[in-house]
């Protein structure tokens, strides 16, 4: 039987009112916690140094803040080195439901080799101009690969397989911030590994923190799909056999 061996991967930039909350309901599913410290200020770095005194709890402080992207990728080199197989990533800020995480983990479980990427099922809480404006992603990921195969390249919730998910970063950084979870996603895709989808309930909290920067990001999301666009090109006669593929073997079944 495969050695699985999980932590839930926090990265953490200044969420006081819920990084508590999230940490506890991930320690009470019996999962280590890795929290990367994404250059926090003062007050929220003093609660990640408290939470880091419980079992199982362990802190990666970053001294400045670099990005969603950055974070993430320096948690997954981290969890790797301290023995875990797999890190289920979330977010700090408790949007998304406990009882969607348990999937993850009995599907990554049953299948070690695959990447397991959340889709996010919206309450009345979303605010809808974040429920529409993430369709523009949604289509320039599906151009992208020539595929729907990534249901959601957004979703803050993933399960990685850490061998392989460091292997590919070690070749492709991507990028530092929001847009990270999207490209990892798309380069995943195109290095032929497996991938599926799993959903994930998804709650706006009244008086929610959120780091998104209207110019920065939209300008670096852009860029992305931009250099995305023009890797798909370079890949365009192997995604489009893997795709006769899929439709021929779809087809014979």
């Amino acid at each position: 039987m495969t050695d699985f061996r999980v932590c839930a991967l926090v990265p953490v930039y200044n969420h006081p009112g819920t990084i508590t909350k999230v940490c506890r309901e991930l320690s009470d599913m019996g999962m280590p916690v890795l929290l990367v410290d994404d250059g926090c200020s003062a007050p929220n770095a003093k609660e990640l140094d408290q939470l880091s005194t419980g079992q199982d709890v362990h802190l990666l402080r970053l001294e400045d803040n670099h990005g969603k992207g950055y974070a993430v990728r320096a948690g997954l080199v981290k969890a790797e080195s301290l023995g875990f197989t797999h890190a289920l990533q979330l977010d700090a800020d408790a949007q998304h439901a406990q009882s969607s995480l348990s999937a993850f983990l009995q599907q990554g479980e049953s299948h070690p080799q695959t990447l397991f990427a959340g889709y996010a099922c919206y309450d009345d809480s979303v605010p809808k101009s974040r429920f529409y404006g993430r369709y523009l992603t949604h289509v320039w990921v599906w151009i992208n690969t020539l595929s729907l195969s990534i249901r959601d390249s957004m979703c803050g919730v993933r399960l990685y397989p850490l061998t392989e998910i460091n292997c590919l970063l070690a070749h492709h950084d991507c990028t530092d911030r929001m847009a990270f979870d999207t490209e990892v996603l798309v380069r995943w895709y195109w290095s032929g590994r497996p991938l599926s989808n799993l959903p994930v309930e998804v709650h706006y909290p009244v008086g929610g923190v959120s780091h998104f920067s209207l110019f920065r990001d939209n300008r670096d999301i852009t860029m992305m799909h931009t250099r995305l666009f023009f890797g798909m090109l370079l890949r365009l006669p192997v995604l489009s056999w893997r795709k006769l593929r899929t439709a021929t073997n779809t087809g014979r079944q």
